[in-house]
Order: structure tokens, then sequence, then C-alpha cells
């Protein structure tokens, strides 16, 4: 089959779902997993302004940004991986991977992608914009590292994390340590159930010459990922504990604590299965740390 060229025997209905398959908004958690973060941020900083509480038009530009550049990051990804996601069981049938999407194409809908994200820049402080730089460099170059380096997951973790300054200068802060605390905890997390993630195609990886820090940590995978978990909880303990937040912030952390103790427990045995809901199960950690911001705030 031609890869580079885009089938012509889809329906416009196999067109669309193929589009929405390879910006991944048929699966949302990947939205979830950078979008709570970037909650956490806009709320924290939004406490250190004259008014003390973020606005809902930041609220609003930062969540419609994580979509966008969420999607932009599948579609450059895909296109990265487009010889070698046929090889993986997991991933053979997306839409680059399958011909039913050409290169080409996807290439335009990533500018597109970028540009509207680019749009949303119009109404944040102009120092946003050269924040900005920073999570398209990230955000393009992560896809790539997966060739070079057996560390592609902190690199996806900065990328990740990059909203979080972002935050802080769109609500006219220069990012302080509360901040850079922030960045670091949630690029431990990343790296920790991005690397559950890569445990899930391990065996396939190895195959097809793809690098991950699955295959770096090998038997010491569920120790490094536990170490990481750890990192992030006692970082998030200090902004806190800094920040004066109430015990509603910290009881999310104690239930984020237990939700990492039963991915332990599940993913003793190294089950694809089992992986892959661990890496799911960290929807959850983002939204009861979320929730016990909001409550602390409030």
């Amino acid at each position: 089959m031609n890869f580079s060229v885009q089938s012509p025997h889809l329906s416009l209905r196999e067109h669309i779902r193929a589009y929405v398959q390879l910006t991944r908004l048929d699966r949302p958690v990947g939205i979830e997993l950078l979008l709570w973060p970037t909650l956490w941020a806009v709320w924290l900083a939004g406490q250190q302004t004259s008014t003390h509480h973020a606005s809902w038009s930041i609220v609003l530009i930062f969540i419609c940004g994580v979509v966008l550049m969420r999607s932009a990051g599948c579609v450059i990804n895909d296109f990265a991986d487009r010889h070698v996601d046929g090889q993986v069981e997991r991933t053979k049938n997306r839409p680059l991977a399958s011909g039913k999407i050409s290169a080409k194409s996807a290439l335009v809908l990533f500018a597109v992608l970028l540009l509207m994200s680019a749009a949303l820049l119009i109404f944040l402080p102009i120092q946003t914009f050269y924040w900005a730089f920073g999570a398209l460099f990230l955000a393009t170059l992560y896809p790539f590292m997966k060739r070079w380096t057996y560390l592609p997951q902190f690199v996806l973790g900065a990328a990740f994390s990059w909203a979080i300054p972002m935050a802080y200068v769109a609500q006219g802060q220069t990012p302080d340590l509360l901040c850079w605390l922030l960045y670091v905890a949630n690029l431990s997390w990343t790296v920790a159930y991005d690397t559950q993630y890569a445990m899930t195609d391990r065996p396939d990886d190895l195959k097809a010459g793809i690098k991950s820090t699955a295959i770096l940590f090998a038997k010491y995978d569920l120790l490094i990922i536990g170490i990481l978990q750890v990192i992030f909880l006692v970082l998030m303990v200090i902004v806190f504990c800094l920040m004066h937040l109430s015990v509603f912030a910290f009881l999310g952390l104690f239930i984020a604590l237990l939700l990492f103790v039963n991915q332990y427990l599940r993913t003793r045995d190294r089950l694809p299965v089992h992986t892959f809901w661990a890496f799911l199960n960290n929807c959850w950690v983002g939204r009861v740390i979320w929730l016990g911001v909001v409550i602390s705030l409030f």
C-alpha cells in the first residue's frame, strides 16, 4: 500500500473518523493528563493575583489550548511514527500507518492546529506568546526522541508541564519557586505514567527499535516508577505547604497515594492489560488533586 496517498475509497464518515482517531479526540485520556496539571497551575497562580482567583476566561483559554496542543502533539507523533506504527500491534491500524490519511494531510492538520492554538494567545499578555515557543519546540521534538534516546518520556514530561509556567505568565506573574516545584513534580509524574504506557508496548517496541524508559529501566521499572511517584507527592506537599492550603488539598494527595499503591499492586505481573490500566488510572490522580485544590481555595 502507498502510505503517501490518502485512500480514495473512504466515505466522508470514514474520513472524519480517521481524523478524529489521528487527533485522539476519541481517546480523551491524554487531554485529561495534560489538563489537570494545567488547571492546578491556573488555580494556584490565580491565588497570587490581586483578585486571588483565576478568571473564567483564563480557564477557558487554557482548556481550549490543552485540547488543541494535545491534538497537534498526537498528529506530529503519528507522523514521526508512521513507518513503525505498523509493526506494533496496538498502533498498526492508526490512520497514517494504515494509509487512511496521507503524511501531507497530517502536516497540514498539524499546522492548522498550531495556528488555532496561537490565536488563543491574542487574549493573553504578550509574554505568554514568547513562552509558547517552548511548548511548540517540546511538542514537536518529543516524537523524534524515541529514535535517539531511551528517555523520550522526560521530553514528554517537559512538554506536558510547560503549560504550568505559562499559566503563571498568563496571569501577569513571573514563574517563581512554587511554579518550578510544580513543574518538576508534574514532570516526575508524567515520566512515571508514560513509563507504564511504554511497558504496555515494550515487546513490540524492542522489535521495532523504538526506545523508551520502560526498556531502559528494565526489571527496575516498577521501582523507578514508585520513586518518581514519591518525588511527585513530596514536591506537591511542599508546594501546598508553602501556599498554606487547607487539609482538603492534602487529602487529595493522600488519595493519589492510595491510587499509586493500587497501581503498583495491579502491575506487579507486568501484564500489558494491567500496565495500560495503571496508565489510565492516572486520570483519577489528576482529578482528585484538582478537586482538593479547588475545595481548599474556596
